[in-house]
Protein backbone atom coordinates (compact mmCIF):
# COMPACT_ATOMS: atom_id res chain seq x y z
CA UNK A 1 0.00 0.00 0.00
CA UNK A 2 1.31 3.28 -1.09
CA UNK A 3 0.40 6.67 0.43
CA UNK A 4 1.63 10.00 -1.82
CA UNK A 5 3.24 12.84 0.40
CA UNK A 6 3.98 16.41 -1.31
CA UNK A 7 6.38 18.61 0.32
CA UNK A 8 8.45 21.47 -1.14
CA UNK A 9 11.57 19.41 -2.59
CA UNK A 10 9.22 16.94 -4.71
CA UNK A 11 7.44 13.90 -4.06
CA UNK A 12 7.68 11.30 -1.71
CA UNK A 13 6.96 7.72 -1.59
CA UNK A 14 6.06 5.84 2.42
CA UNK A 15 6.12 2.40 1.70
CA UNK A 16 3.51 0.96 4.04
CA UNK A 17 1.26 2.89 6.46
CA UNK A 18 3.36 2.11 9.27
CA UNK A 19 6.08 3.99 8.03
CA UNK A 20 4.01 7.21 7.23
CA UNK A 21 3.15 6.99 11.06
CA UNK A 22 6.56 7.00 12.16
CA UNK A 23 7.33 10.07 9.94
CA UNK A 24 4.06 11.57 11.51
CA UNK A 25 4.92 11.22 15.19
CA UNK A 26 8.78 11.94 14.60
CA UNK A 27 10.05 8.59 15.29
CA UNK A 28 11.41 7.97 11.15
CA UNK A 29 12.79 9.92 8.91
CA UNK A 30 12.82 9.91 5.36
CA UNK A 31 15.99 9.43 2.53
CA UNK A 32 18.19 12.22 2.09
CA UNK A 33 16.56 13.09 -1.47
CA UNK A 34 13.51 14.71 0.49
CA UNK A 35 13.12 17.73 2.68
CA UNK A 36 10.80 17.41 5.83
CA UNK A 37 9.03 21.06 6.04
CA UNK A 38 10.34 21.89 9.52
CA UNK A 39 12.41 24.40 11.18
CA UNK A 40 15.93 24.77 10.01
CA UNK A 41 18.78 24.86 12.93
CA UNK A 42 19.36 28.45 12.36
CA UNK A 43 15.59 29.13 12.48
CA UNK A 44 15.90 27.25 15.92
CA UNK A 45 18.12 29.17 17.29
CA UNK A 46 15.95 32.16 16.76
CA UNK A 47 13.40 30.73 18.07
CA UNK A 48 14.86 29.48 21.05
CA UNK A 49 15.56 33.64 21.40
CA UNK A 50 11.96 34.51 21.27
CA UNK A 51 11.16 31.76 23.43
CA UNK A 52 12.38 33.24 26.14
CA UNK A 53 9.86 35.77 26.13
CA UNK A 54 7.26 33.19 26.32
CA UNK A 55 9.39 31.34 29.32
CA UNK A 56 9.23 35.00 31.39
CA UNK A 57 5.41 35.07 31.09
CA UNK A 58 4.61 30.96 31.94
CA UNK A 59 7.18 32.12 34.61
CA UNK A 60 5.21 34.64 36.11
CA UNK A 61 1.71 33.07 35.41
CA UNK A 62 2.91 30.33 37.27
CA UNK A 63 4.11 31.82 40.34
CA UNK A 64 1.79 35.10 40.78
CA UNK A 65 -1.77 33.23 39.44
CA UNK A 66 -2.32 31.39 42.61
CA UNK A 67 -2.14 34.91 44.25
CA UNK A 68 -4.86 36.67 41.87
CA UNK A 69 -8.45 36.04 42.85
CA UNK A 70 -11.65 36.44 41.34
CA UNK A 71 -14.21 38.78 43.61
CA UNK A 72 -17.66 38.26 43.43
CA UNK A 73 -19.95 41.47 44.92
CA UNK A 74 -24.12 41.26 45.63
CA UNK A 75 -25.16 44.94 46.49
CA UNK A 76 -28.84 45.62 47.04
CA UNK A 77 -31.17 47.34 44.65
CA UNK A 78 -33.47 49.59 46.34
CA UNK A 79 -36.60 49.02 45.34
CA UNK A 80 -35.94 45.76 44.41
CA UNK A 81 -36.10 41.90 45.81
CA UNK A 82 -33.22 40.57 44.31
CA UNK A 83 -29.91 41.52 44.83
CA UNK A 84 -27.31 42.67 41.91
CA UNK A 85 -24.72 40.82 40.94
CA UNK A 86 -20.84 41.50 39.94
CA UNK A 87 -17.27 40.44 39.53
CA UNK A 88 -13.74 41.52 38.95
CA UNK A 89 -10.54 40.75 39.92
CA UNK A 90 -7.73 41.22 43.09
CA UNK A 91 -4.37 40.31 44.12
CA UNK A 92 -3.75 39.03 48.01
CA UNK A 93 -1.01 41.41 49.69
CA UNK A 94 -0.04 39.62 52.53
CA UNK A 95 -0.79 35.49 53.74
CA UNK A 96 -3.05 36.56 55.86
CA UNK A 97 -5.56 37.48 53.55
CA UNK A 98 -5.42 40.69 52.86
CA UNK A 99 -6.48 41.84 48.92
CA UNK A 100 -5.73 44.63 46.98
CA UNK A 101 -8.57 45.49 44.59
CA UNK A 102 -10.22 48.74 43.03
CA UNK A 103 -12.95 50.98 44.92
CA UNK A 104 -15.40 50.77 41.78
CA UNK A 105 -15.25 46.70 42.09
CA UNK A 106 -16.05 46.78 45.51
CA UNK A 107 -18.39 49.96 45.70
CA UNK A 108 -21.73 49.65 47.22
CA UNK A 109 -21.47 46.19 48.48
CA UNK A 110 -23.01 43.77 50.94
CA UNK A 111 -21.09 40.86 50.49
CA UNK A 112 -17.99 39.88 49.26
CA UNK A 113 -16.73 36.18 48.41
CA UNK A 114 -13.12 35.90 46.72
CA UNK A 115 -12.07 32.70 45.00
CA UNK A 116 -8.65 31.43 44.68
CA UNK A 117 -7.17 29.93 41.54
CA UNK A 118 -8.09 26.33 43.30
CA UNK A 119 -11.81 27.03 43.28
CA UNK A 120 -11.57 27.50 47.37
CA UNK A 121 -13.86 30.90 47.95
CA UNK A 122 -13.44 32.69 51.24
CA UNK A 123 -16.06 35.29 52.61
CA UNK A 124 -14.16 38.97 52.73
CA UNK A 125 -14.80 42.00 55.09
CA UNK A 126 -14.30 45.90 53.07
CA UNK A 127 -11.35 46.88 55.29
CA UNK A 128 -11.20 50.50 53.11
CA UNK A 129 -11.19 51.88 49.82
CA UNK A 130 -9.95 55.42 48.46
CA UNK A 131 -11.96 56.95 45.69
CA UNK A 132 -9.47 59.07 44.41
CA UNK A 133 -7.49 56.67 43.26
CA UNK A 134 -10.09 53.88 42.48
CA UNK A 135 -8.41 51.21 45.04
CA UNK A 136 -9.85 49.29 47.63
CA UNK A 137 -8.45 46.89 50.51
CA UNK A 138 -10.49 43.63 51.54
CA UNK A 139 -9.63 40.77 53.53
CA UNK A 140 -10.57 37.03 53.21
CA UNK A 141 -10.72 35.18 56.16
CA UNK A 142 -8.53 32.67 55.34
CA UNK A 143 -4.64 32.28 56.64
CA UNK A 144 -1.05 31.29 55.12
CA UNK A 145 -2.44 32.10 51.35
CA UNK A 146 -0.44 32.57 48.34
CA UNK A 147 0.55 36.52 48.34
CA UNK A 148 2.24 38.16 45.73
CA UNK A 149 5.17 40.65 46.28
CA UNK A 150 4.57 44.47 45.55
CA UNK A 151 7.44 45.91 43.27
CA UNK A 152 8.55 49.44 42.76
CA UNK A 153 6.78 51.12 40.00
CA UNK A 154 8.60 53.99 39.84
CA UNK A 155 11.62 51.89 38.67
CA UNK A 156 9.06 51.28 35.19
CA UNK A 157 10.46 52.34 31.37
CA UNK A 158 8.37 52.82 28.65
CA UNK A 159 8.53 49.49 26.50
CA UNK A 160 9.08 47.25 29.40
CA UNK A 161 7.25 43.68 29.70
CA UNK A 162 4.16 43.94 31.75
CA UNK A 163 1.66 40.74 32.47
CA UNK A 164 -1.58 41.60 33.59
CA UNK A 165 -3.35 38.33 35.53
CA UNK A 166 -7.28 38.17 36.15
CA UNK A 167 -10.93 37.18 35.62
CA UNK A 168 -12.45 38.92 32.70
CA UNK A 169 -15.54 37.63 31.90
CA UNK A 170 -15.43 35.44 34.60
CA UNK A 171 -12.87 33.46 32.73
CA UNK A 172 -10.84 32.72 35.87
CA UNK A 173 -7.29 32.94 35.88
CA UNK A 174 -6.59 34.76 32.14
CA UNK A 175 -3.23 35.94 31.32
CA UNK A 176 -2.60 38.62 28.99
CA UNK A 177 1.26 40.67 28.15
CA UNK A 178 2.19 43.82 26.62
CA UNK A 179 4.60 46.35 27.38
CA UNK A 180 4.60 49.42 28.89
CA UNK A 181 3.16 52.68 26.58
CA UNK A 182 3.02 55.74 28.75
CA UNK A 183 3.86 56.86 32.46
CA UNK A 184 2.47 59.71 34.43
CA UNK A 185 -1.01 59.35 32.68
CA UNK A 186 -3.98 61.14 34.25
CA UNK A 187 -7.44 59.34 33.68
CA UNK A 188 -11.12 60.46 34.29
CA UNK A 189 -13.00 57.81 36.06
CA UNK A 190 -16.55 56.52 35.50
CA UNK A 191 -17.66 59.10 38.18
CA UNK A 192 -15.86 61.92 37.08
CA UNK A 193 -12.63 61.56 39.62
CA UNK A 194 -9.32 61.84 37.81
CA UNK A 195 -7.11 59.70 38.77
CA UNK A 196 -3.51 60.84 38.37
CA UNK A 197 0.23 59.13 37.78
CA UNK A 198 -1.31 56.03 36.08
CA UNK A 199 0.40 53.13 33.76
CA UNK A 200 -0.95 53.11 30.04
CA UNK A 201 0.03 49.35 28.63
CA UNK A 202 -0.69 47.32 26.11
CA UNK A 203 -1.94 44.54 28.03
CA UNK A 204 -5.27 43.18 26.69
CA UNK A 205 -7.98 44.45 29.31
CA UNK A 206 -11.66 43.53 29.48
CA UNK A 207 -14.42 43.99 31.85
CA UNK A 208 -13.68 41.47 34.88
CA UNK A 209 -9.69 42.77 34.87
CA UNK A 210 -10.28 45.46 37.19
CA UNK A 211 -8.40 45.00 40.44
CA UNK A 212 -6.10 42.08 39.03
CA UNK A 213 -2.47 42.83 39.20
CA UNK A 214 -0.50 44.07 36.55
CA UNK A 215 3.34 42.03 37.03
CA UNK A 216 6.92 42.75 35.51
CA UNK A 217 8.71 40.14 34.46
CA UNK A 218 10.14 39.17 38.08
CA UNK A 219 6.68 38.23 39.46
CA UNK A 220 6.48 41.61 41.45
CA UNK A 221 3.46 43.66 41.45
CA UNK A 222 3.40 47.38 39.41
CA UNK A 223 0.72 48.04 38.89
CA UNK A 224 -3.43 47.42 39.81
CA UNK A 225 -5.83 47.24 36.54
CA UNK A 226 -8.23 49.48 36.36
CA UNK A 227 -9.55 50.65 33.40
CA UNK A 228 -9.75 50.53 29.28
CA UNK A 229 -11.03 53.05 26.67
CA UNK A 230 -14.50 51.50 24.99
CA UNK A 231 -13.49 50.90 21.50
CA UNK A 232 -10.23 51.39 21.43
CA UNK A 233 -7.65 48.66 21.30
CA UNK A 234 -4.40 48.18 22.94
CA UNK A 235 -5.08 51.11 25.54
CA UNK A 236 -5.18 50.01 28.96
CA UNK A 237 -4.36 51.18 32.25
CA UNK A 238 -3.03 50.72 35.95
CA UNK A 239 -2.33 52.35 39.31
CA UNK A 240 0.64 52.14 39.89
CA UNK A 241 1.80 49.77 42.66
CA UNK A 242 3.82 53.24 44.77
CA UNK A 243 0.67 54.64 44.60
CA UNK A 244 -0.72 51.11 45.78
CA UNK A 245 1.44 50.73 48.85
CA UNK A 246 0.87 54.34 50.36
CA UNK A 247 -2.72 53.77 50.21
CA UNK A 248 -2.98 50.33 51.88
CA UNK A 249 -0.76 51.69 54.69
CA UNK A 250 -3.20 54.48 55.24
CA UNK A 251 -6.24 52.50 55.27
CA UNK A 252 -4.59 49.95 57.50
CA UNK A 253 -2.98 52.96 59.92
CA UNK A 254 -5.86 55.26 59.49
CA UNK A 255 -8.98 53.59 58.40
CA UNK A 256 -9.56 56.16 55.53
CA UNK A 257 -6.57 57.63 53.21
CA UNK A 258 -5.78 61.10 55.00
CA UNK A 259 -3.78 63.27 52.29
CA UNK A 260 -3.75 67.15 52.39
CA UNK A 261 -5.25 69.21 50.18
CA UNK A 262 -3.51 71.71 47.41
CA UNK A 263 -6.52 72.01 44.63
CA UNK A 264 -4.74 71.18 42.07
CA UNK A 265 -4.82 68.79 38.86
CA UNK A 266 -1.41 67.59 37.93
CA UNK A 267 0.88 65.22 35.83
CA UNK A 268 4.18 63.76 35.64
CA UNK A 269 6.29 66.01 32.81
CA UNK A 270 9.72 65.34 31.89
CA UNK A 271 11.73 68.37 32.09
CA UNK A 272 13.83 70.46 29.29
CA UNK A 273 17.66 69.54 29.78
CA UNK A 274 18.52 73.49 29.67
CA UNK A 275 16.10 73.82 32.05
CA UNK A 276 17.34 70.91 34.92
CA UNK A 277 21.07 72.25 34.31
CA UNK A 278 20.71 75.74 34.55
CA UNK A 279 19.16 75.77 37.82
CA UNK A 280 20.56 72.49 38.88
CA UNK A 281 17.79 70.31 39.48
CA UNK A 282 18.14 66.90 40.56
CA UNK A 283 15.47 65.32 38.88
CA UNK A 284 15.11 65.33 35.26
CA UNK A 285 10.72 64.95 35.50
CA UNK A 286 8.39 67.79 37.49
CA UNK A 287 4.54 67.76 38.17
CA UNK A 288 3.38 69.89 35.38
CA UNK A 289 -0.69 71.95 37.37
CA UNK A 290 -2.67 71.05 34.56
CA UNK A 291 -6.09 72.80 36.68
CA UNK A 292 -6.42 75.17 39.61
CA UNK A 293 -9.38 74.45 41.36
CA UNK A 294 -11.31 78.39 42.22
CA UNK A 295 -10.67 79.18 45.73
CA UNK A 296 -8.39 76.67 46.88
CA UNK A 297 -5.10 76.54 48.54
CA UNK A 298 -3.22 76.71 45.07
CA UNK A 299 -5.35 79.24 43.77
CA UNK A 300 -4.78 81.64 46.86
CA UNK A 301 -1.16 80.80 47.12
CA UNK A 302 -0.02 81.60 43.34
CA UNK A 303 -0.22 78.51 41.41
CA UNK A 304 -1.43 79.04 37.89
CA UNK A 305 -2.68 76.44 35.48
CA UNK A 306 0.83 75.59 33.25
CA UNK A 307 3.21 76.06 36.47
CA UNK A 308 5.66 72.59 37.03
CA UNK A 309 6.61 72.00 40.93
CA UNK A 310 10.28 70.71 41.46
CA UNK A 311 10.44 70.85 44.96
CA UNK A 312 7.83 70.54 48.06
CA UNK A 313 9.79 72.07 51.26
CA UNK A 314 13.21 71.67 49.48
CA UNK A 315 12.56 67.95 48.73
CA UNK A 316 12.41 67.02 44.93
CA UNK A 317 8.96 66.06 43.42
CA UNK A 318 9.41 63.93 40.41
CA UNK A 319 5.81 62.86 40.28
CA UNK A 320 2.63 63.54 41.64
CA UNK A 321 3.27 60.49 44.44
CA UNK A 322 6.12 62.47 45.70
CA UNK A 323 2.86 65.33 47.07
CA UNK A 324 0.68 62.95 48.06
CA UNK A 325 3.55 61.47 50.47
CA UNK A 326 4.57 64.40 51.80
CA UNK A 327 1.34 66.20 51.87
CA UNK A 328 0.27 62.49 54.15
CA UNK A 329 2.93 63.48 56.71
CA UNK A 330 2.76 67.50 56.35
CA UNK A 331 0.85 69.42 59.26
CA UNK A 332 -2.45 70.55 58.25
CA UNK A 333 -2.79 74.42 58.75
CA UNK A 334 1.13 74.62 58.48
CA UNK A 335 2.55 76.38 55.08
CA UNK A 336 4.43 74.62 53.16
CA UNK A 337 7.25 76.25 50.37
CA UNK A 338 6.54 75.21 46.85
CA UNK A 339 9.41 76.03 44.09
CA UNK A 340 7.95 75.81 40.40
CA UNK A 341 9.39 76.74 37.30
CA UNK A 342 6.72 79.43 35.47
CA UNK A 343 8.16 79.72 31.90
CA UNK A 344 11.63 80.12 32.05
CA UNK A 345 11.76 81.65 35.88
CA UNK A 346 12.09 79.40 39.32
CA UNK A 347 9.75 80.98 42.26
CA UNK A 348 9.02 80.03 45.52
CA UNK A 349 5.20 80.06 46.31
CA UNK A 350 3.73 79.37 49.91
CA UNK A 351 0.41 77.39 49.83
CA UNK A 352 -1.34 76.23 53.28
CA UNK A 353 -2.89 72.98 52.37
CA UNK A 354 -6.37 71.60 53.94
CA UNK A 355 -7.46 67.90 54.51
CA UNK A 356 -9.33 66.61 51.59
CA UNK A 357 -11.94 64.29 52.33
CA UNK A 358 -13.42 61.98 49.51
CA UNK A 359 -16.63 61.15 49.10
CA UNK A 360 -17.77 57.36 49.01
Amino acid sequence: MFRDIICEGGLMEVEDVEGALALINGDGEADGTHRRCEVSAEGKRNVELLDAYSQAVITVAEAVGPAVVGISVKREQPGRRQEQAGSGSGVIITPDGYILTNDHVVRGTNRLTATLQDGTSFDAALIGTDPATDLALIRAGGSSLPYAAMGDSSALRVGQLVIAIGNPFGFQSTVSTGVVSALGRALRSSDGRLIENIIQHTAPLNPGNSGGPLVDSRGRVVGLNTAIIAMAQGIGFSIPSDTAKWVVSQLLTLGRVKRGHLGITAQQRGLERRLVRFYQLAAEYGVEVIAVAPQSPAAHGGIKEGDLIVAIDGHETASVDHIHRFLAEWPLGKPVRLTIIRGQDRMEVEVVPVEAFSPG
